[in-house]
């Protein structure tokens, strides 16, 4: 079965997540020439780094009620 591709939004948003709950800053973002993808990895960016500050960090962040749009891939 083939695997289909996610929406390119979601997955700069899963990759700003980990960025921001990783702690790194948001100046590292990778879409400087696409408004939509920047703006959904400075979406996610902030959400992570929001879980980061309040201590979800690792492990401790799964057991939240969302997963922010990660799939269980993202999340290994």
């Amino acid at each position: 079965m083939k695997r289909q591709k996610r929406d390119k939004t979601e997955r700069a948003f899963a990759k700003g997540y980990q960025t921001g709950n990783a702690g790194r800053s948001n100046e590292i973002c990778p879409h400087q020439d696409t408004n939509e993808q920047r703006q959904a990895w400075l979406n996610g960016w902030r959400e992570g780094w929001t879980d980061h500050v309040d201590g979800y960090v690792g492990v401790s962040g799964l057991g939240r009620g969302s997963n922010n749009g990660l799939t269980e891939y993202d999340m290994r």
